[in-house]
């Protein structure tokens, strides 16, 4: 991203530098070029900041999602054991409804891991283009 602001000011600073008479000094030309890096700084921290509020919320919420589905999955169990018939055995109950359990905190983790690490990335960015706007 830092090389697209720094491709976006060397363009705009070579197509003014060519353009300019005498009457334009090199303080200007490069004023001018900053101002549009600045610009296009600007835009591409808002399209970062734009989602990064659902990245968090997606990787702080989807292992509570993944644990709510385990309990649930343990709940079921505990409903079917308590309906347990005398022909089956406690593992044919046992079996799916904690597969079931462990497949929903899998699908949990499957989501959060991503969102958290795309956050990170993103926040990387975000952080690298405020410090770089600072200066």
């Amino acid at each position: 991203m830092q090389k697209k602001i720094f491709y976006i000011g060397f363009y705009e600073f070579s197509r003014l530098n060519s353009r300019s008479v005498n009457n334009t000094s090199h303080k200007e030309v490069i004023e001018c070029a900053s101002r549009v890096m600045r610009i296009y700084m600007n835009r591409e921290l808002e399209a970062l900041e734009k989602h990064i509020a659902f990245l968090v919320n997606v990787g702080s919420i989807s292992p509570y999602i993944g644990l709510f589905g385990t309990i649930l999955g343990i709940i079921h169990y505990f409903i079917s054991l308590g309906a347990l018939h005398q022909h089956a055995t406690i593992m044919q109950i046992l079996a799916p409804s904690i597969a079931e359990a462990l497949m929903t905190t899998a699908m949990g983790l499957f989501v959060a891991i991503p969102a958290v690490m795309a956050f990170k990335i993103f926040s990387q960015s975000i952080n690298t283009l405020i410090l770089l706007h600072r200066t």
